[in-house]
């Protein structure tokens, strides 16, 4: 069986839903980085109307999990699953051939779960991909000004650092620091169930 279930994505995904329908531009592809088990994409992309969904993850088991959600759901427009490490000098997605071109960038869940040279990779990539004006969406728990925004959260970031030290909630602000060094402003930070938060980058 390769099709993997998360139980916090059926938590989650309305509420991410609602705020990629408000935010992402009208057509084009959403480039997710990041898609773990698939399930978002499933679930996202028959209910993005015109725009294309392109699912991407590091993990081969993830990728088969991803290919299994697309079969059994099958939306004409959730393109085949593709292998990214964001760490790469350039994306096989860079010079792929997609239907329309990438006009947004989504990743749910990453950045606590990976080095903080990923969040850098990941805002550089989305640059090298994105036009003036395009989207990227961050969500997940983050630290506002150096503080945890729930104890939930805080012993969240406790178990990260445990399993790994370099891990952890990052603090928004340090985020939203990268993500201008890489020629994006925040446009707007949105507070989600379960101490989340949306984050909503604009390309400059």
């Amino acid at each position: 069986m390769t099709k993997r279930y998360a139980p916090a994505t059926e938590r989650n995904r309305d509420a991410i839903l609602e705020v990629l329908r408000g935010r992402l531009p009208d057509e084009g592809t959403v480039l997710e980085i990041s898609a773990g088990t698939g399930q978002h994409a499933a679930f996202f992309a028959p209910r993005l109307g015109a725009r294309y969904w392109l699912p991407t993850d590091i993990d081969e088991i993830n990728l088969a999990s991803i290919a299994s959600w697309r079969d059994e759901t099958a939306p004409i427009n959730l393109l085949p699953p593709q292998a990214l490490n964001v760490l790469d000098v350039a994306w096989p997605v860079e010079t792929a051939e997609l239907p329309a071109p990438i006009s947004a960038v989504v990743n749910i869940n990453m950045v606590h779960i990976a080095p903080w040279s990923c969040c850098e990779a990941l805002f550089a990539g989305a640059a090298r991909l994105l036009e003036p004006g395009a989207t990227l969406l961050l969500y997940g728990p983050f630290r506002r000004e150096g503080q945890h925004t729930s104890a939930s959260n805080a012993s969240f970031d406790h178990q990260l650092r445990s399993q790994d030290p370099q891990w952890g909630v990052r603090d928004l602000e340090a985020v939203i620091n990268v993500a201008l060094d890489h020629g994006f402003e925040c446009r707007e930070v949105i507070e989600m169930p379960a101490n989340n938060l949306s984050v909503i980058f604009g390309c400059l």
